[in-house]
């Protein structure tokens, strides 16, 4: 017991470490190599809950996927950074207020979880002979069904929408058209000239 609370007390300071670094620290490629930190150690603090299944997909999927191409983004863009922050003091005070409001909430969760949650009987991560996978998988799909759908449907949609935005029809470009390559005849592929002797073909 000792030892797993020194585990948990470990792996929150240096995610807590981790958060704070990314936000303030100027460099964006140290950014994005102290998230990966911050998913590892988030990734700690699921195994110790007993959900193995949601620490390897934070590792899998945004430490091997979202974070990584994060940090080629960045290395093989080269934005100016400095000329991109010159407009950030205008964000200034809606960022204090979207953060005051969301350290409210979370003062409220804890409030409610001291107060309420002890006397309330707590749930084990999995029922008994029940895997985590499978536990999850059941509630996913069964209970919150309707909602992973739609989740599935925002996501399609963004990404359909980020399609849409970035792309650009570049005049003097040639293009590919497939259907008119396709349903073209052999004379149109094809011109039959009689070259004369000593002639050429223009």
């Amino acid at each position: 017991m000792i030892l797993q609370a020194l585990a948990f007390y470990m792996f929150a300071a240096i995610l807590l470490f981790s958060g704070v670094v990314v936000v303030t620290a100027k460099n964006p490629v140290y950014s994005v190599l102290f998230l990966i930190l911050a998913f590892f150690n988030a990734a700690g603090l699921f195994v110790l809950l007993g959900a193995e299944f949601l620490a390897m997909i934070l590792v899998v999927v945004y430490v091997g996927a979202v974070a990584v191409l994060f940090l080629f983004v960045v290395m093989m863009l080269g934005v100016d950074f400095t000329e991109l922050k010159k407009g950030a003091q205008g964000y200034l005070l809606p960022g204090l207020g979207i953060g005051g409001l969301l350290l409210a909430e979370l003062f409220i969760a804890v409030a409610y979880d001291w107060h309420i949650a002890p006397h309330a009987q707590s749930a084990a991560a999995n029922p008994p002979g029940v895997t985590n996978t499978a536990a999850l998988g059941h509630i996913l799909y069964t209970d919150y069904v309707y909602y992973f759908e739609v989740a599935g449907l925002i996501l399609l949609v963004a990404m359909i929408g980020a399609i849409v935005l970035t792309l650009r029809h570049r005049a003097g470009v040639k293009r590919q058209k497939a259907w008119t390559q396709i349903s073209r005849g052999p004379a149109e592929a094809m011109a039959m000239v009689d070259a004369k002797p000593g002639e050429g073909v223009e």
